[in-house]
């Protein structure tokens, strides 16, 4: 089977769901369903039983084959992103978390030396540490060699729908990385997931994309389909580019030989 790989689990899906956005729960459930997902992402601050409209985590722990990966969104510092995962822990018994520090409100760029420090010490305490990055090869790297079990750079800016802008980047961090690579934010279509999947990526994750859609459920199946076309196409072996116009039929033998 050809599945993707994080530490000792192992999931079918290569996509990855955000919860936030949605326009409910109902919602919500309804497209991780069509998506396919087996893991998906929630915010600490969504696991609020004393609020049931603003919770999130009852409604998603009580789905068969979703495993919940906690974020800490809403961290500006490794100190606060380090404090939510263990709260995360203690609520959801998961050992995924992904670290998302980003301490301006107004570019929502994650902060790297916060980011490094966080997945050093949670790698170090045995989570499953997924980092949302730059998209920087040497903090890629870096991270891999403190322990994290992925690396989950931006395509773009948050919640932006600018696509794949970093993709020279992504090329080189996917060729240096020996643990899964997986884009994260800004992917506005299934046709950028598609190429995400095509340039080598394992997994990529959505949210704003699937819940702003007039109609998330399709959305997010279309999604899925894209993410495993992009998967048989990189595994089929993609034709190399060419500078010049290449005859698919060339006709020089046969020409000369009827002359």
């Amino acid at each position: 089977m050809d599945s993707l790989k994080l530490g000792p689990y192992e999931f079918s899906s290569r996509l990855i769901l955000g919860t936030g956005k949605f326009s409910s729960s109902k919602v919500m459930l309804e497209a991780i369903r069509a998506s396919g997902a087996e893991l998906v992402t929630v915010a600490l601050r969504r696991f609020n039983k004393a609020q049931a409209e603003d919770d999130l985590y009852g409604p998603l722990s009580g789905q068969r084959g979703i495993t919940l990966m906690p974020n800490t969104s809403g961290a500006a510092t490794a100190r606060e992103a380090i404090r939510a995962a263990h709260i995360s822990r203690e609520l959801s018994g998961s050992p995924f978390v992904k670290v998302e520090i980003h301490p301006n409100p107004h570019h929502l760029m994650p902060d790297p030396i916060e980011t490094w420090e966080a997945c050093r010490v949670l790698a170090g305490e045995g989570f499953l540490v997924m980092p949302y990055i730059p998209a920087d090869p040497v903090l890629a790297k870096r991270l891999e060699e403190v322990g994290c079990a992925s690396v989950m750079p931006l395509g773009s800016a948050i919640g932006s729908g600018q696509g794949l802008s970093t993709a020279e980047m992504l090329r080189i961090i996917i060729r240096e990385s020996n643990i899964p690579v997986i884009v994260d934010a800004g992917l506005r279509a299934p046709s950028e997931a598609c190429a995400a999947m095509e340039m080598g990526c394992a997994a990529v994750l959505v949210n704003s994309a699937v819940a702003v859609a007039s109609d998330p459920t399709a959305m997010a199946s279309a999604f899925a389909d894209a993410v495993k076309a992009g998967r048989r196409a990189r595994q089929a072996g993609i034709m190399p580019r060419s500078g010049s116009a290449v005859a698919t039929s060339p006709l020089t033998s046969f020409l000369g030989a009827s002359s």
